[in-house]
């Protein structure tokens, strides 16, 4: 197609982008043409009245037919020409970027590197677009890759970047090159770019600067065969002995809809292993797959599809990440309003996890209070906490079947915040002096709940009750806390097997933005509506969760429970860790990146607050930071001033490993608090993902800033398109237009056409 239209106009495409269209006949000889041309036309309109064998519309096709070529002979006359500003020879530089990543190294559907293209074309007097590139420009060589810098030669190239970062690169580029008459940057690249900023902070000053990137794409648009997993999102820090339920991403190309396993490890072990069947070529599956950590330490989790036959890229088969297993006591104030079997049943279930400890405040007459679990004499001495520092204590909160008018307002409120500032988890439990029916409604707890309190239906014998079976959402089946430890697939059949439950709170609609686990079913057969029975939504930093029922001990008690069935266990352990899980400390730390490459810049993000959760921002807050190898560095954390309670330093790592970072916060003569954190240190394989070249990033990077996009087989034209880009010390050059073979084909078209028109017709 390009050498068709060169033949036809004479020119390349590029010179009529990138050109001018003008006439160069003189001013004064333009009116006399074009008053030729309408006179010429009007005589020969003229003979569209003529009779004779001719009808009225073959006269108007010939007249149009001679009115086109008279026109075209006017054109010509006035000299057409197009103006093109080309560079002058060895008078401008060119920047020639190489991507000097490890995604380079990887290999072409026909056995090729994708760095092979880079050695043939960009050799020293034997490669040809070198040679094409210094017959017309002074060339200056950048490689990049997670950095970017000016090299001497081919040579210093290793290939072995674990990043690209593409906006750098194009930055580095042109602030080395700011001083030189700069005619265009050719980066030559498979697109990869995984870094974070926006490529549009990149491309404005060469936009501005009027500096055209002549993009060059390697490698396979497709690399197939291939299966690739997508990123894994783990939380960073879990309790000992969490379940967690995780989402891979796999995508193949060239494999069919085979099935693989997945098989998830860590240093020791294999923790679980879901057989995925694959889908299209191109399309993503979604696997989930549930295991549970019971060993305390920053552990390395690793999730691997094995090679399969014929895989071209091995390493895109597996991702890793790390968790950090704690091995705290949480407490729990769970508050009961009045005696009843959840108590009981509940401890139960949690009494021999050691990471929870379920203080129970159980009301048993006015002003009378059974306390259970509690630490020391001291705890709840005085019934339910009155100050935020006695509630803060606290990560986790269950109101059982308790009246809001037991609460004075300032401990309502306390309660809001609980969950609002302090990051804590509510549970609210159905009851008959729970909910609506307790007089929740107006409070400021009411704004706190997942679920729409409507006003009561009545209490005790009069008021509302129904028994649900219940059954897991669609949202539910994907959640950690309402697996009940059954295996995959198998967590809808556990749920039917268990008996129904009675609700005596009506609650059919949660808030925006809440989600909902658990439905009930009338099992009356008659009503339609199906209840809520555990909804939760996230409120301020903490989490709010509604559960309805009220008697969830059936599910042990119950005649048609078999024995050795621990579902109700299973679901009391599963659903206060999830209460519990994220609850923030006063004192926290962490680092913006869970993993950073040795020498990588890494910030250090320190959150302080008081003993009420008030962000403190005159504490001085230290990090003391262990490398692998023992070194030891403490490092003064200041206040960011932006955020209050925010604190920050950046420091960068040395070594591989583990970085293990303790924080400490003081304020005057008390320590506010201490939190500990851990740094990976180690190589990337991000580029190993998403391999395929990236046409659309590369086209963008052309479309852009004036360039153009190639391939490594049609480079030919590329010194040339430089050359008429317009940038740069440049010379006008004027080329006429009048004398393009598609001029006269197209003369000779109109000629031919009223002839053999005549002809048809028989007027000749």
């Amino acid at each position: 197609m390009d050498a068709l239209f060169e033949f036809l106009f004479t020119y390349r495409d590029i010179a009529f982008q990138q050109g001018d269209f003008a006439f160069a006949a003189p001013g004064s000889l333009r009116p006399l043409l074009g008053i030729a041309a309408v006179l010429a036309a009007s005589a020969v309109a003229t003979y569209t009245i003529a009779r004779g064998k001719s009808s009225i519309t073959d006269r108007i096709i010939m007249a149009s037919l001679r009115v086109a070529l008279l026109g075209l002979l006017v054109f010509c006359l006035m000299q057409p020409i197009l103006r093109i500003s080309t560079v002058v020879p060895q008078q401008n530089f060119v920047g020639v970027l190489i991507d000097d990543s490890r995604s380079m190294s990887l290999e072409n559907e026909d056995g090729t590197q994708r760095r092979d293209f880079i050695e043939e074309a960009f050799t020293p007097a034997t490669g040809s677009l070198f040679e094409g590139l210094s017959d017309r420009f002074v060339l200056r060589f950048f490689r990049f890759s997670d950095v970017a810098d000016r090299i001497d030669g081919l040579g210093e190239l290793t290939y072995d970047g674990t990043h690209t970062n593409v906006a750098r690169a194009l930055d580095a580029a042109r602030e080395d090159l700011a001083g030189v008459p700069l005619a265009g940057l050719v980066m030559v690249s498979d697109g990869a770019d995984n870094d974070d900023r926006p490529l549009t902070e990149a491309l404005v000053p060469l936009q501005a600067a009027g500096v055209p990137v002549f993009t060059v794409g390697v490698g396979d648009e497709a690399v197939e065969p291939d299966i690739e997993l997508g990123r894994v999102e783990l939380p960073r820090a879990v309790l000992e002995g969490s379940t967690l339920m995780v989402d891979v991403v796999v995508t193949q190309y060239g494999f069919g809809q085979r099935t693989v396993p997945i098989v998830v490890s860590d240093e020791t072990s294999i923790l679980a292993e879901e057989v995925i069947a694959l889908g299209p070529d191109g399309e993503p599956v979604v696997a989930r797959i549930g295991f549970e950590l019971d060993r305390e330490g920053s552990r390395r989790i690793e999730f691997q599809i094995p090679t399969q036959s014929g895989e071209r890229i091995e390493e895109n088969n597996r991702r890793t990440a790390w968790v950090d297993v704690r091995g705290e006591r949480e407490k729990i104030l769970y508050y009961e309003g009045e005696p009843r079997f959840e108590v009981k049943f509940m401890r139960r279930a949690v009494e021999d996890d050691e990471n929870l400890q379920l203080v129970v405040l159980q009301r048993t007459a006015e002003s009378k209070f059974l306390r259970l679990s509690v630490s020391d004499s001291t705890e709840l001495a005085f019934g339910f906490p009155t100050t935020r520092e006695e509630l803060y204590r606290y990560r986790a909160l269950v109101l059982g079947s308790v009246e809001a008018s037991f609460f004075t307002f300032d401990q309502l409120q306390m309660i809001a915040d609980f969950v609002s500032v302090r990051g804590g988890g509510l549970l609210f439990i159905g009851g008959h002096s729970a909910f609506a029916e307790g007089g929740w409604i107006g409070t400021p707890v009411e704004e706190v709940l997942p679920v729409v309190l409507t006003e009561p239906q009545g209490t005790g014998p009069q008021g509302y009750f129904a028994e649900v079976r219940v059954e897991p959402t669609p949202a539910g089946l994907a959640h950690p806390a309402v697996q009940l430890d059954a295996e995959s697939g198998a967590v809808t059949t556990r749920w039917d097997s268990l008996p129904p439950l009675t609700v005596v709170n009506p609650i059919t609609r949660i808030r925006p933005g809440a989600t909902t686990l658990l439905e009930g079913i009338n099992t009356d057969g008659i009503t339609t509506d199906r209840q809520v029975v555990l909804a939760f939504q996230r409120y301020g930093r903490g989490t709010s969760i509604a559960l309805t029922p009220q008697d969830t001990w059936l599910w042990q008690m119950h005649a048609d429970v078999p024995l050795e069935d621990q579902s109700h266990e299973s679901f009391w352990q599963q659903m206060l860790r999830w209460l519990v899980d994220g609850v923030p400390e006063a004192v926290s730390v962490a680092t913006d990146q869970e993993r950073v490459e040795p020498g990588e810049t890494v910030r250090l993000v320190a959150t302080i607050s008081d003993s009420t959760y008030l962000e403190v921002n005159d504490a001085i807050v230290t990090a003391t930071v262990t490398s692998p190898s023992g070194v030891i560095d403490e490092l003064p954390v200041d206040w960011t001033v932006e955020e209050d309670g925010e604190y920050v330093v950046e420091f960068r790592p040395r070594e591989m490993g583990d970085y293990e970072i303790d924080l400490e916060a003081i304020r005057g003569d008390a320590t506010l608090g201490i939190d500990q954190s851990v740094l990976h240190v180690a190589r990337s394989d991000e580029e190993y993902f998403s391999s395929a070249r990236r046409t659309s990033l590369l086209q963008r990077l052309a479309d852009e800033t004036g360039g153009r996009f190639y391939t490594s087989d049609n480079t030919t034209t590329l010194p040339e398109d430089i050359s008429l880009s317009g940038a740069g010390v440049t010379l006008t050059e004027e080329h006429d237009l009048w004398d393009l073979p598609v001029i006269f084909l197209t003369m000779l078209l109109l000629m031919g056409a009223e002839w053999g028109f005549r002809r048809i017709r028989g007027l000749v």
